[in-house]
């Protein structure tokens, strides 16, 4: 039996065991051994997703285990080798798939989204979206390659060198892991954030956070050293939409990661006055999980202190609710397997 946390709408989770499937043609069984929560993951429990994910789909992503089956036609893979995801199913037939881009499919569908995820013992996924890890890895760590791999594309997207300066806007768990792989790039770095617990965990990570709310932070960006050379806007906050623009020096760049729930403001007069670029930057591709992959094996940071709590998955009503009411967390990951 395999056994899986479903999410049931209203803020509800019901854990309970199913019959174990097999992989076919072309799949590959996992037992996974730790899934994280994410901010898409929040957005499923307060229900915001409803449309897309109904009431009875296995949601999470962010997760690492072990290969337990092979499907037919299966190559390069063995049973027992450590595993992660990345969780893109993408068409291959699209304008984005033709020209390499199938991280942004126009038809690309989200595992643990909109097909079942990583919160179940065994998790069937197609074996072109499993990436083998070197040993040497923990379990643990490994779980957090899938949110590195989104900052590792993020910085990438951003074309920061070695010296410029870098401002991120929002501190959590993606914004610090953007600020600490910029800071490994060479970047001189500073976080905005206004959750004091959270400042208070990316200073333990050795980020420069300050609170944006205290004084004229424009004002001393400009003052300082004349604006930064990128900004990474990753609250999804208006109000983070809003300062991007004032803190950038001339001829910067600018990237989107955070999401917005209402279409932001933007002064498009800045982007004339200070030719200022826009850009967007939306999951990640296979190199950025290599890189990600990288980090982890190399202990980059200090990943212990990133993951702030570990539940066993039959506490996944509390792990959301307590993490839903602890804005200072960072990183949850939930014990899925015995492995773990």
């Amino acid at each position: 039996m395999n056994r899986a946390a479903f999410y049931r709408g209203s803020r509800t989770f019901e854990v309970a065991q199913v019959p174990l499937a097999a992989p076919s043609a072309g799949e590959i069984a996992i037992d996974v051994a730790f899934c994280g929560i994410c901010g898409t993951d929040l957005h499923v429990f307060h229900g915001d997703m409803d449309a897309r994910v109904g009431d009875k789909r296995i949601i999470g992503h962010e997760m690492s285990g072990t290969i337990a089956a092979l499907g037919a036609g299966v190559e390069g893979f063995t049973k027992g080798d450590m595993v992660v995801v990345r969780p893109l199913d993408h068409c291959g037939e699209c304008p984005a798939c033709e020209a390499g881009h199938s991280h942004i499919c126009h038809k690309l569908k989200f595992l643990g989204l909109d097909r079942d995820g990583g919160m179940q013992t065994t998790w069937i996924v197609p074996a072109h979206t499993v990436h083998k890890m070197p040993k040497g890895i923990s379990l643990k760590h490994a779980a957090l390659i899938e949110p590195l791999a989104v900052a590792c594309h993020d910085v990438h997207r951003s074309r920061l060198r070695a010296g410029e300066r870098a401002i991120v806007i929002g501190g959590g768990p993606i914004g610090v892991l953007i600020a600490l792989v910029a800071q490994k790039a060479g970047a001189l770095v500073t976080l905005y954030e206004i959750n004091p617990a959270r400042r208070a965990k990316a200073v333990e990570l050795g980020l420069e956070a300050i609170d944006p709310a205290v004084g004229d932070v424009a004002k001393t960006v400009q003052d300082k050293f004349g604006g930064a050379d990128v900004v990474f806007e990753v609250s999804g906050s208006n109000a983070g939409a809003a300062l991007m623009t004032t803190l950038a020096a001339t001829r910067a760049r600018l990237v989107m990661v955070g999401i917005n729930s209402r279409k932001p403001p933007v002064d498009l007069f800045q982007f004339f006055w200070r030719e200022l670029e826009l850009i967007g930057a939306r999951v990640y591709e296979p190199n950025d999980y290599d890189e990600a992959t990288g980090l982890i094996a190399a202990k980059a940071f200090d990943f212990d202190r990133f993951i702030t709590d570990v539940k066993d998955l039959s506490e996944i009503q509390r792990a959301f609710t307590e993490l839903d009411q602890s804005p200072g967390a960072l990183k949850v990951l939930l014990k899925i397997g015995s492995q773990a």
